[in-house]
């Protein structure tokens, strides 16, 4: 068994679309309309084109809104990515003016720091030991 897919809610796919694929650096993997304006939509890492794919999922569910709030109020993040050096991945983000709500943290021998998708969710990016 293995992952082949999750998700992270989303309220906007075209606003998470962007900021996934152009300012993290993901690539689009599928694209299919499946009702109304809602879409399948997926991406991937460009290193690992056949992986894991993250689908941008639409959060219109009624569960989704006060789950997502909570998170975020108690500064929990979604989903965790992971990064070679989450310093050097924090000065880049910054730059292009992704808001962090965690600078860069060492944990023992994990790195991580935390933003805001913009989409109404935090993610974690995190360097783990080699």
């Amino acid at each position: 068994m293995k992952i082949h897919l999750t998700s992270v809610f989303v309220d906007d796919q075209a606003k998470a679309e962007h900021f996934y694929t152009e300012i993290l650096g993901f690539v689009k993997k599928r694209d299919v309309r499946v009702g109304g304006e809602d879409r399948w939509l997926t991406v991937v890492s460009p290193d690992e084109p056949d992986g894991t794919e993250l689908l941008l999922e639409p959060a219109g569910h009624p569960a989704v809104r006060p789950y997502r709030d909570a998170l975020v109020r108690d500064g929990i993040p979604l989903a965790q990515f992971a990064v070679d050096d989450v310093r050097a991945e924090f000065h880049r983000l910054q730059e292009l003016g992704v808001r962090f709500t965690q600078e860069p943290v060492d944990m023992g021998p994990v790195t991580t720091a935390v933003l805001d998708d913009t989409c109404g969710n935090l993610i974690q990016i995190a360097t783990m030991p080699q």
